[in-house]
């Protein structure tokens, strides 16, 4: 039965715009804080279904717009800090919409370069939280931005070397248990700093792979349940490594496809639960990476359509080529 089964474009694509639009709704109100976080996942999603015309771009770059904060970052929402997480959702749902323009890439950068640590980590805002999810934020801010060279990316990659454990897993801190997303924020940023050696990327396939539970799904450690959004995590990290096949890929597309919710769209984290725009995203993701259902491709690293990512290539060779932009 489940080989049978398709990926419901036009539902998911309605799911998504409908949820987008229910502002009065309890999940509305509990993701209050990383809105922007949300839109990123809901047009990214849009974006690989061919359907992202159907958001406002308008009214989402505006909203991005009143998000950005004065020390040159971004927040969740109006009403809060800035943080790296929602800085790079900023960058990604601005790439998305091709509005780089409306973004300050100056103020950006020196609120990216003031986040890093003499070890070489990255807070993750004013704070003082440290954690390898932020080392990936500030990398892909950079890369997406063309200025990798602006922040200290040596020792960023150096530091996240110490956070590899013995099962070639990495942990938020050294020392911190592997996981399925630390890895592949780790393995991102090192891929994004063309530096997969500092890796050890035979064990760490073998820990990555041993993810897939009997049912299909992957899950994020061991002794844990599959969940839809590991077939992002765990098989974007694989993909860097060039060892996607090491996983069972059919099994994998039957999972994904089995938490759908075929009348109403969105997927959820696993079959029989409600489907939310994180699993919905993180589900087409994963189909993308598979190569399957009609999915374009994504960038592995970026989490951005490829298409987005050469026309942001493209950009930044205009600039470059009218003397327009120094960091390429």
């Amino acid at each position: 039965m489940s080989r049978e089964m398709s990926l419901v474009r036009e539902a998911h694509a309605k799911y998504i715009c409908r949820v987008s639009a229910q502002s009065d709704s309890l999940e509305f109100a509990l993701s209050e804080h990383l809105r922007l976080s949300g839109v990123y996942w809901g047009a990214c999603a849009l974006d690989l279904l061919g359907q992202l015309h159907t958001l406002d771009r308008e009214f989402v770059v505006n909203f991005v717009k009143s998000c950005a904060q004065p020390n040159g970052g971004y927040a969740g929402n109006v009403g809060h800090d800035a943080h790296l997480l929602y800085t790079l959702s900023a960058i990604q749902v601005l790439a998305l919409f091709d509005a780089m323009d409306e973004l300050d890439e100056d103020a950006v950068m020196q609120y990216v370069q003031s986040l890093q640590n003499e070890d070489g980590s990255f807070k993750g805002d004013e704070w003082g939280e440290v954690d390898t999810r932020f080392s990936y934020c500030a990398i892909c801010c950079s890369s997406l931005l063309g200025r990798l060279d602006q922040i200290n990316l040596p020792r960023a990659l150096a530091y996240i070397k110490q956070c590899e454990n013995f099962d070639g897993g990495f942990g938020c801190e050294p020392g911190g248990e592997s996981h399925a997303g630390q890895v592949f924020t780790c393995v991102g940023a090192l891929a994004i700093g063309d530096s997969l050696e500092l890796c050890s990327g035979e064990t760490l396939s073998w820990w990555l792979c041993e993810r897939q539970t009997p049912g299909g799904g992957l899950n994020g450690r061991p002794q844990k349940d599959a969940d839809v959004c590991y077939s992002w995590w765990v098989l974007s990290s694989l993909t860097l490594l060039r060892r996607a096949s090491w996983v069972d890929a059919s099994a994998l597309r039957a999972f994904i496809l089995g938490c759908q919710d075929v009348d109403d769209g969105g997927i959820s984290d696993k079959p029989g639960d409600e489907p939310d725009v994180f699993h919905t995203f993180f589900g087409i993701a994963g189909l993308s990476l598979l190569g399957t259902d009609g999915v374009p491709p994504i960038d592995a690293a970026h989490a951005l359509p490829v298409s987005v990512m050469e026309r942001l290539k493209r950009r930044r060779e205009r600039r470059a080529a009218a003397g327009t932009d120094a960091h390429t």
